[in-house]
């Protein structure tokens, strides 16, 4: 294959299992409305990447008919794996077995993520260069990682929800002689300082990205 996967890594969007963080001020079920958006805007944005083979990696094992209804046009696959390492790893791996000559993992937590990062990234894994690309937050987590081979050492034992993620990681990849590039950074959507954050954004107009998002957001409000 010469598409580059990219796989957004997803939760089924169901009241009391997705972004309880923003609980209060959200309802359980305002918070997996929400993260819904998040999730068809992201499916919206890599759509229409360039160079791309599209997938959502899910979980849990029986959400796959939900998420086939929200991107039938995708490839899905189950995430695998005691923790998010363990389900990074062999979703990029799994990509990887299957032909494509480079694999991403995306989060669903970066609504406003502008597209533009994105194909940067694919572009990165389409032509020789890096081994390794990163999307960071602003948190010192990352939105994205993708490889050309599958790196087990990028992902275990990484102290996952902290600020020490994406320096963990670029550690690793040097100290495996491998050649890491950054994206530019972006925000995730994990807290109501976040969740106020956001708000701000989609009310100053500065994306187009996010249109459900947006949409819903404005419905609350009203």
């Amino acid at each position: 294959m010469s598409t580059i996967a990219v796989a957004i890594m997803a939760k089924a969007p169901w009241p009391g299992a997705v972004k309880t963080r923003l609980c209060p001020p959200l309802l359980a079920e305002e918070a997996a409305a929400l993260y819904r958006c998040f999730l068809l805007d992201k499916i919206a944005t890599v759509r229409t990447l360039v160079g791309a083979r599209p997938v959502i990696a899910y979980t849990p094992d029986d959400s796959q008919t939900e998420f086939a209804t929200l991107a039938s046009d995708f490839t899905l696959v189950p995430q695998r794996g005691p923790d998010l390492g363990s389900r990074l790893h062999a979703t990029l791996a799994g990509l990887l077995a299957a032909g494509h000559p480079g694999a991403i993992a995306v989060d669903s937590d970066t609504p406003t993520l502008p597209r533009e990062f994105l194909q940067q990234a694919i572009d990165c894994l389409t032509r020789p260069g890096p081994d390794v690309v990163l999307g960071p937050t602003e948190d010192g987590g990352y939105y994205l990682i993708g490889v050309r081979a599958a790196h087990r050492t990028l992902f275990d034992s990484v102290p996952w929800s902290t600020s020490d993620v994406l320096a963990v990681t670029l550690r690793r990849a040097a100290a495996a002689g491998l050649r890491a590039v950054c994206m530019p950074a972006w925000f995730d959507v994990d807290t109501p300082d976040d969740l106020r954050r956001l708000q701000i954004v989609l009310d100053g107009g500065a994306t187009v990205e996010a249109g459900q998002t947006g949409r819903y957001l404005a419905t609350m409000r009203r």
